[in-house]
């Protein structure tokens, strides 16, 4: 039985990273001409409200977008300013009431001839995610099902440009297995794909394994290596407890070459803003440093 609603922690700290990254890398696939196929495997309800029930209930965005919102002083990175312009598209008096998920973002950055793909399991999630999609047009389309069995079904799309994002909950401890499968399986259908795994930072062992195991994934079609980028931002020490997320990571493979400068100007500014005690910090490498 699926539990995981992402309405619960909308807008949190790990949505900061994860969509300040997202908006950076759409920003630079659709710059070039040629159609891009965009594919959300845990798409959840697409936007929320978070004057909510749901999101208030934890209030987790108070530590995250709440933290930066309105800030636009000398010295804010570009990454963070165009992140916040994105989600002020949907607060356009100001004030902080809606935060975009990633199929939002993505649909923002459509042009034409692009294509969004959205796969959502939870059955309320994927109701509310058809809902709020149900005018975008026939570039968007909704599935109620498990996107990393059906991302298979759409490699390698038209055009052979995509960009994958895959954040499963990490509920279970198959999740770490079933992205592994998944990307092994994906690299050998397309490539030269961008793919993008969100994780967070748990005690558990498979969330600190993940990304060692995701650097070993064999690369498929070169003759020079995977190409990846690996960024993780944590914004406080583990709980003694071992329970919470610390922090979180993604993990990008075939990343635009100009992501990991964009990071690392960014993220010392985001780091101290989101920090919660002395412990935070922000971690980057890439295969090109090893």
């Amino acid at each position: 039985m699926l539990s995981y609603r992402h309405a619960f922690h909308a807008g949190n700290h790990a949505d900061v990273l994860k969509h300040l990254v997202l908006v950076q890398m759409l920003d630079y696939l659709t710059q070039k001409p040629a159609p891009l196929w965009i594919i959300d495997t845990h798409a959840g309800a697409g936007r929320y409200r978070l004057d909510a029930r749901e999101a208030q209930k934890l209030g987790e965005y108070r530590e995250g977008i709440a933290r930066i919102w309105g800030k636009n002083e000398p010295g804010t990175p570009e990454a963070v300013t165009a992140y916040l312009a994105a989600v002020r598209e949907l607060n356009p008096s100001g004030e902080l009431k809606h935060y975009p998920g990633s199929p939002w973002l993505a649909q923002r950055a459509l042009r034409p001839a692009d294509r969004l793909r959205l796969f959502e399991l939870h059955g309320n999630e994927s109701r509310l995610l058809a809902r709020n999609f149900k005018s975008a047009g026939r570039e968007v389309q909704t599935t109620a099902g498990d996107g990393l069995r059906l991302l298979k079904s759409l490699l390698p799309p038209p055009g052979r440009r995509a960009l994958t994002l895959i954040d499963p909950s990490y509920e279970t401890k198959s999740d770490y297995a079933n992205v592994l499968a998944t990307l092994k399986d994906a690299l050998k259908r397309f490539a030269s794909g961008t793919y993008a795994v969100w994780y967070p930072q748990l005690a558990k062992i498979e969330s600190r394994q993940l990304p060692d195991r995701l650097k070993r994934l064999p690369a498929t079609g070169t003759n020079t290596g995977m190409d990846w980028l690996h960024v993780s931002l944590s914004v406080r020490a583990p709980a003694a407890d071992g329970l919470g997320m610390c922090g979180s990571g993604m993990f990008i493979i075939n990343p635009p070459w100009t992501l990991a400068d964009t990071l690392r100007q960014s993220l010392p500014w985001l780091t101290q803003q989101l920090a919660q005690d002395d412990a935070a910090e922000w971690k980057l490498e890439t295969s090109a440093d090893r």
